[in-house]
């Protein structure tokens, strides 16, 4: 079983993950920012968005199926994944492999959001590039806001304004119901 944490840039994905880990502690957690990060040192990105490579989507994919058929655990992925084309393409990378996926997506107000972004440090050592992820971040609010309405229909459209301690309740709820359902 795969549970996808979606929603933009400073809506909380990290963070919920980061609350369900020690409630659910026979989940993985994988980030695919780090295959992006991996392919960043092989190959150009011309976009600037390693989403944008296919062999991104398709790693992506590969190992998330790989990490649950090898390990049997659950996979927690906390991750931005707006692009239509692309959600389609690795969800359904993951449900024809066999693969549950429970994707909830974080709902936050832009001013929220920006306020997130603002006081977040990516960068330390570099406020040039910390102030040029901020701005690619924020970038990124608008469309990350009009995509949750492409979103497949299953997506679970959660608050992500609430306490990261309630939001991991409403998740692990909805997982724990979806498996009996799915028995």
């Amino acid at each position: 079983m795969i549970v996808w944490v979606n929603g933009a840039f400073g809506s909380g994905k990290s963070t919920l993950v980061d609350e369900l880990r020690p409630r659910w502690p026979e989940a993985l957690v994988y980030d695919p920012e780090t295959v992006g990060y991996v392919l960043r040192e092989i190959v150009e990105v011309p976009t600037g968005d390693f989403q944008d490579l296919r062999l991104w989507r398709r790693q992506v994919a590969d190992l998330a199926v790989g990490l649950v058929e090898e390990y049997r655990r659950p996979v927690l992925v906390p991750m931005t994944l707006v692009n239509p084309g692309y959600v389609g393409e690795i969800f359904g990378a993951l449900k024809d492999a066999g693969i549950d996926v429970h994707h909830f997506f974080l709902k936050v107000s832009r001013e929220v959001l920006e306020k997130r972004i603002d006081g977040r440090s990516f960068t330390p050592d570099s406020p040039e590039q910390d102030e040029k992820v901020r701005r690619w971040c924020k970038d990124r609010i608008a469309p990350c806001m009009t995509a949750a309405d492409t979103l497949p229909s299953d997506t679970v459209f959660l608050d992500g304004e609430l306490p990261p301690q309630e939001l991991a309740d409403q998740v692990l709820a909805r997982v724990r119901a979806g498996r009996t359902s799915e028995v």
